[in-house]
């Protein structure tokens, strides 16, 4: 970067009583932290233990992704597995070396770390922790890791590349300031996400109770307009047909522009998901004219999250699905979203895992669904259940807009709070 470019090294947005405070600086991660790997001693099942004072050991598994904080560990080591391993200490950053590398947490407990973490420790007094992790966490870092990553199908970090990572900063003020800021918007991210994990947990309460348990024929919670016991049916009996979607190899008919492909990643809990969508061919899809969805018709998921069932919408008719499950209820008997939501439910759920077959990737087949037992009241019943839990899914569809929309917030203050150095380049 030349001379004139980092006298241009101010971000885009920044608080009133820091525009005057000049350019921000830059220097490598390495020349103000120490970057250390864990280490792993092997084999690690020697090591563990249950003892109370066992040292805390942190795997990949132990970190929610969308965290910002380490606070503890499923697993302990023997302090005999010190010397082969790492301690690191509250306050320190770490950060996967592969897989989602990249992704910087804060330590707020004691733990070791194995050669898959690499930690980033002594940081600079003039450094503040939670600036830090807000501008690893930026556009900027995670650009330089993704493009600075060794390796071939799986990338992967090393602490040198680490070491090297342009780190900006202006005076720890105005890093505080940043920092708090960022800071109180993840907080409402948090809650809004809680809210979300709250609403669900409510729904699948109801779900328990709305429908009858196994084994019964009544559910715990009815509207006070209902009464008498209901039927169980094989969803044999209450489908005009079910069937498998387009099975044979569709890859050389794949397109720009022609008849939407379904795939059973676009199958959601409920929704059908049509923002990455595939296209076939319309001369191939003449072919399996017999597989061309209609509105009102469940797509399940054979992979992937097998069981998981949809609604195909009425914008959606006279589409195609590759390798999922259509069942396509008798309107006359059974509603189609009850029919999804009871799919969906624990009870649902709980028939296709006992009816997957495979071994690594677990699938759903179309003669198992046919007999599926489903709890059948009157029409009425059906569509109140149905039209009641809806409303529950559109109040949590709008709390997860809430949270999108949060997190977009987020993402454009961190790129505006931050100097990009790419466009300050003459």
């Amino acid at each position: 970067m030349s001379k004139e470019a980092k006298h241009t090294l101010i971000p885009k947005l920044r608080f009133p009583e820091f525009r005057e405070a000049g350019p921000w600086e830059e220097k490598q991660l390495g020349k103000v932290s120490e970057i250390l790997r864990g280490g792993s001693p092997r084999p690690i099942d020697n090591f563990l233990t249950k003892s109370p004072d066992g040292l805390n050991w942190l795997k990949i598994g132990d970190v929610d992704k969308e965290s910002k904080y380490v606070a503890h560990t499923e697993e302990k080591v023997k302090k005999s597995a010190l010397s082969k391993t790492r301690e690191v200490f509250p306050g320190d950053l770490i950060m996967s070396n592969s897989m989602s590398f990249g992704r910087p947490y804060i330590l707020k407990i004691k733990s070791c770390i194995h050669d898959g973490w690499i930690a980033v420790t002594k940081i600079a007094a003039n450094i503040d922790r939670d600036y830090l992790y807000y501008i690893i966490l930026g556009d900027n870092s995670q650009s330089y890791f993704i493009n600075s990553a060794a390796g071939g199908g799986i990338k992967n970090l090393n602490a040198e590349i680490i070491k090297l990572l342009p780190v900006l900063f202006p005076k720890p003020s105005e890093q505080q300031k940043i920092a708090a800021t960022l800071t109180s918007l993840d907080e409402l991210i948090s809650a809004q996400g809680e809210k979300i994990k709250a609403l669900q947990a409510h729904k699948k309460g109801l779900m328990q109770q709305l429908f009858p348990a196994e084994g019964e024929m009544m559910p715990r919670l009815r509207f006070g307009e209902f009464e008498g016991e209901w039927e169980s049916v094989g969803l044999e009996n209450i489908t005009h047909k079910i069937m498998v979607g387009i099975a044979s190899a569709a890859t050389h008919a794949y397109r720009k522009s022609g008849v939407i492909l379904f795939r059973n990643q676009n199958i959601k809990e409920g929704f059908l998901d049509d923002k990455e969508i595939l296209y076939i061919d319309e001369d191939y899809e003449k072919a399996h004219r017999s597989k061309r969805l209609k509105a009102g018709d469940l797509l399940i998921a054979r992979t992937g999250y097998p069981g998981i069932a949809c609604v195909v919408p009425k914008k959606h008719e006279g589409s195609q699905s590759f390798t999922t499950l259509i069942a396509r209820p008798n309107s006359k008997v059974i509603d189609s979203t009850y029919l999804c939501l009871y799919i969906n439910s624990e009870l649902g759920q709980a028939f296709f895992n006992s009816t997957k077959i495979g071994g690594g990737q677990q699938n759903v087949n179309a003669g198992s669904l046919s007999k599926m037992p489903v709890p059948l009241p009157s029409d009425k019943e059906q569509q109140k259940i149905a039209s009641f839990l809806t409303s529950l899914d559109d109040l949590i569809s709008a709390q997860n807009q809430k949270l999108e929309a949060l997190k977009t917030l987020k993402k454009g203050l961190m790129q505006q709070l931050f100097p990009n150095p790419k466009e300050m380049e003459v």
